[in-house]
């Protein structure tokens, strides 16, 4: 199987409200509390939060880090996956994640996808070349705090044909 191929499960096209049903009953995000709250029906808008309990504490009584990259690591390469469709190829290459803060109650993040992002990726991929954004997203506490801050650095290049006709 070549590399360029994704998986079963990014080929289902679903609406945000039901993607968002699922993703909320997927055990890791059960068990670590992850909940997404908002879905915009365009998928530009993601907002999740994680609260706090005895399943995602660490040895100190605050969030523990997996937990806090986990409640980050697939939103910008899915929403881009669903914006710009089967003509690209669109998988999550790096992440940094910086602990800047105690995470000691309910935490939130917040995803948007710009036009401005969306016009650029169209502007480096044109002509079939690879493109590696990176976006930061902020995780904060329930009164705006700063808790952590995470670079996610996606890989999107255009296909070369479209997957349905391979």
């Amino acid at each position: 199987m070549s590399s360029s191929k994704q998986g079963f499960y990014s080929r289902i096209r679903i609406g945000a409200g039901a993607f968002r049903w699922l993703m909320n009953c997927w055990p890791p995000f059960l068990v670590l509390r992850i909940h997404i709250e908002r879905i915009s029906p365009d998928w530009r808008e993601v907002d999740v939060r994680m609260k706090l309990w005895f399943g995602n504490k660490n040895y100190v009584g605050s969030h523990f880090g997996g937990g806090l990259f986990a409640m980050i690591d697939p939103f910008y390469m899915i929403m881009l996956m669903h914006l710009l469709g089967p003509a690209y190829l669109v998988w999550d290459k790096a992440a940094a994640i910086r602990f800047l803060a105690p995470g000691r109650g309910t935490v939130y993040a917040r995803f948007r996808v710009t036009d401005a992002m969306l016009a650029e990726i169209a502007e480096k991929t044109a002509s079939g070349d690879k493109f590696e954004p990176t976006y930061t997203v902020d995780i904060v506490d329930a009164e705006g705090k700063l808790v952590a801050s995470a670079d996610k650095t996606t890989y999107i290049r255009r296909r070369e044909k479209h997957p349905s006709v391979e």
